[in-house]
């Protein structure tokens, strides 16, 4: 299947909105999973015609790249727009893709971490193409007869093309060319026109830098023919430049030293300045005068300034300039004035010499192609007469036939990725399949948390508690977020949904230990919490555990404020001691409040008799309820009446618990409604339990036996009390 026969997703549409036929011609499976119904991803058919289903019927539409249990350059290489988010559209593109480089999209259903080469499509130039890539990485691997890819294989392909002379990349350097002539302008190229990195590593030339450097020549042979044209600029012919470069070299020391003999022809006494000072004369005397030391002296005049004389060319002279002005005197002087000036250089005869090389000197202000100056007149003629430019392109055209198969190269990185990771992507995108599998755990589990006796597997990673709270407390999920830190500084943190057991030693600050999906252990401690009710069992003993709670609460208080009211007693009781021993005389007894007393103890036996009535009249109307049932009933019923609405509320909350305020606080777009039913709960939260086959003693030897004798001593007591009333009522002895 290639990419024609996939239809075109453009901005702004909808996969299934203008595909209804193709999907009407595939028959689809569902699974209802969780309550959920999820389409089954079963076949390369599936795959190749899921740009036709309804995204409607997608469980998610986006997913954030990060904190998924995916590698990260699987998830970089779907997400296209770089936004940190893969959409709808980018996964079909992800599918269209594979089908034009796979022979069938049902090599993507295994997710084996190996790439078959067989599975590569040669019916298409798109398979073709990365056939010979993955061969060539097999090859620079020093695996050539490797028949499968793997990751690891894709890693770096920056080294896939060492040692390479043709490449793809447009680029070739010198070592490619066979021809010795041949490999010369590819060297002068790189020389005049600059290199271009070669994949391989070395400097190269592309058609940019060709073409450049033969304009280069023909702007430089075009400026030669420009000089031979123009008048006076070649007045020595072919020895006019060398004259020239020769004048340029010493032109400004040479106006230097005759100024200074025009100056010195004002006032005689001028002459001993403009020829420096003897301070300077002693400090360049004080230093070294080898050939190196001498470079101080080239700031001195060119030779002794004196009124009107001339500049000597062989004697006389500043020795930092003697090279130069040999070569002043042989390429110029003598050329252009004669022996006759070949001792000595009047003002005026250097005045000539400068106006004969004027238009020369406004040619060369016209330079042209300076950049292939080197290489001559000569040999740019020479170029550009043979045919060394078209030999130089067919070697350009030789590498650029492999482009195809070199840019594939990158591509197989990418089929490598698809290949192991996009079908487990679809099956916790396109259907939460991975979530609903016992024996598998969805990308966005981070791993399991163990913690009061207890191992959650449903965490996601979270960056910021609060923020994430305030959506996914719309779950109805007791969430409990907690900070991970690992030797180290590592941190992580984590939302961990508790879906089963109770809450009673569930609190900020409780510690546990995290396992990641790498196995690695991190110390873990609730930060937050997001209270919900966790299940029925809960429910039906949280009225109990309240009303425990209070009554515990109430003795507390009873038993402070008597504390309180002794520690006040024993105060009083100190200071009045204190006042007897301190005024000799016994503090006054405090007067007994006889009716106060009376009044107590009265009260104390009319609420004494009213508990004992009240639970007399309870008693005989259990007893009384005929058939037998009838009284399981009535505790049934009490027990009902207590735990009923704690247990209804519960129940209601529960049947509401879904996943998607928890995924949708973390970046997701979740379509459907993933609940977290109370079967899947318990599969989500594990208790601990003993394994099978284990024995149990329950002789515990710091078990308070005292108290433990009390306890049966009070229910041998409730049962011969409960069997002696049962006997007088069957005998309709029964006062009341």
């Amino acid at each position: 299947m290639s990419d024609s026969t996939a239809p075109a997703l453009t901005e702004g549409s909808l996969p299934g909105a203008a595909n209804e036929p193709r999907a009407a011609s595939h028959r689809w499976r569902f699974h209802r999973v969780g309550g959920l119904d999820q389409v089954a991803l079963e076949t390369g058919e599936d795959l190749a015609r899921l740009e036709a289903l309804d995204p409607k019927l997608w469980t998610a539409l986006s997913c954030p790249t990060k904190g998924l249990e995916l590698d990260p350059r699987t998830l970089e290489l779907l997400d296209t727009d770089k936004d940190g988010r893969v959409r709808v559209p980018e996964v079909l593109a992800a599918l269209r893709w594979c089908a034009a480089r796979l022979a069938d999209l049902g090599a993507l259903i295994p997710g084996d971490e190996a790439l078959p080469l067989a599975a590569l499509s040669d019916g298409t130039a798109e398979g073709r193409a990365l056939l010979g890539g993955a061969r060539r990485i097999l090859e620079s691997l020093g695996k050539p007869g490797a028949t499968e890819l793997v990751p690891a294989d894709v890693a770096d392909t920056s080294k896939v093309f060492e040692g390479t002379l043709f490449n793809g990349d447009g680029v070739v350097p010198p070592e490619a060319a066979e021809e010795p002539e041949l490999r010369q302008l590819l060297e002068e190229v790189v020389a005049c026109a600059g290199a271009v990195p070669d994949r391989s590593g070395r400097p190269g030339v592309d058609q940019a830098h060709l073409d450049r450097f033969f304009e280069e020549l023909e702007r430089f042979v075009a400026w030669w023919r420009d000089g031979d044209a123009a008048e006076g600029a070649m007045p020595l012919g072919a020895a006019t430049p060398a004259a020239f470069e020769a004048v340029r070299a010493v032109r400004e020391r040479v106006d230097d030293y005759f100024a200074r003999c025009a100056l010195a022809g004002l006032d005689p006494r001028g002459a001993a300045a403009l020829n420096r000072s003897e301070a300077e004369w002693a400090a360049l005397a004080a230093g070294e005068l080898s050939a190196a030391g001498l470079s101080a002296a080239a700031a001195f005049p060119l030779a002794r300034v004196e009124p009107g004389r001339s500049l000597p060319l062989l004697e006389g002279l500043n020795p930092a300039w003697a090279e130069r002005i040999a070569a002043f005197r042989r390429d110029a002087v003598l050329p252009f004035l004669g022996e006759a000036h070949g001792r000595e250089l009047g003002a005026e005869a250097w005045r000539s010499l400068k106006a004969a090389l004027a238009a020369h000197e406004a040619w060369q202000g016209r330079k042209a192609g300076a950049a292939v100056e080197p290489l001559g007149l000569l040999r740019a003629q020479a170029l550009l007469a043979g045919d060394a430019k078209a030999q130089a392109e067919a070697l350009l055209g030789r590498d650029r036939a492999l482009e195809a198969e070199a840019a594939a190269v990158g591509d197989v990185a990418r089929m490598v990725h698809y290949h192991r990771d996009l079908y487990r992507l679809l099956r916790n995108f396109v259907s939460f399949a991975d979530f609903y599998d016992a024996g598998a755990q969805a990308v966005f589990q981070a791993g399991t948390l163990y913690l009061d006796g207890r191992s959650c597997d449903l965490c996601v990673q979270v960056d910021d508690p609060a923020a994430h709270a305030g959506l996914a407390a719309l779950s109805r999920m007791y969430i409990a977020y907690c900070e991970c830190r690992r030797p180290g500084g590592e941190k992580l943190r984590i939302a961990a949904c508790f879906t089963q057991g109770d809450s009673d030693f569930l609190m900020v600050g409780r510690n546990g230990v995290f396992f990641d999906r790498k196995g690695r252990d991190w110390d873990a401690t609730i930060v937050k919490i997001v209270d919900n009710p966790i299940s029925i069992r809960q429910a039906f003993f949280a009225p109990y555990k309240k009303a425990l709670k209070l009554v515990e609460e109430q003795v507390h208080r009873f038993a402070a404020s008597k504390s309180k009211a002794a520690d006040d007693r024993l105060a009083n009781g100190i200071g009045h001691a204190s006042d007897a021993v301190l005024h000799g005389k016994p503090p006054a007894p405090e007067p007994v409040d006889v009716g106060k007393m009376v009044g107590i103890v009265a009260a104390l036996g009319v609420g004494i008799g009213a508990l004992g009535t009240l639970f007399g009249g309870f008693a005989s109307g259990f007893l009384s309820l005929q058939p037998w049932w009838a009284k399981l009933a009535a505790i049934g019923g009490v027990v009902l009446l207590i735990s009923g609405p704690s247990m209804l509320i519960a129940w209601l909350k529960l049947r509401q618990r879904t996943l998607g305020p928890v995924l949708d606080a973390n970046g997701w777009a979740v379509n459907g409604r993933v609940r977290v039913n109370i079967p899947l709960g318990t599969a989500l939260t594990a208790r601990a339990v003993l394994p099978p086959g284990a024995s149990r003693s329950l002789e515990d030897p710091y078990e308070d036996r005292a108290a433990r004798r009390r306890r049966r001593q009070a229910w041998a007591v409730a049962a011969l009390l409960g069997a002696a009333l049962l006997a007088a009522r069957l005998a309709h002895r029964w006062p009341f």
